[in-house]
């Protein structure tokens, strides 16, 4: 999954250990490495913490290395458009996530 790996890169970036976040987690360094392996399912509420740690937003660690715009900051001869792959059952997920609702 591309937002583990862009944890993984991002964790590293900004200098941030396992430990750091399996605490924000409330869990210990053993089940984070899970996560960030693939082992254990990553929550909505769990990705939001994740990136508060990493001080991103929730959609930077999906287009990580590329940083997410939103158009309203352009001016309107400006667009911008990003395109990725999330299988049909993680979509509703993502619009959820980057609409700020937390209806799951």
């Amino acid at each position: 999954m591309k937002v583990l790996e862009n944890i993984k890169e991002l964790r590293a970036k900004n200098g941030v250990n396992q430990e750091t976040i399996a605490e924000a987690l409330s869990c210990d360094v053993g089940n984070y490495s899970k996560i960030e392996n693939g082992i254990q399912k990553l929550t909505v509420d769990r990705l939001e913490i994740i990136a508060n740690v990493l001080r991103v937003r929730v959609i930077d660690l999906f287009t990580y290395p590329q940083i997410f715009e939103d158009k309203a900051t352009f001016e309107t001869s400006e667009r911008i458009s990003i395109t990725f792959e999330v299988s049909p059952d993680k979509r509703d997920i993502l619009l959820n996530m980057v609409t700020g609702e937390k209806k799951i």
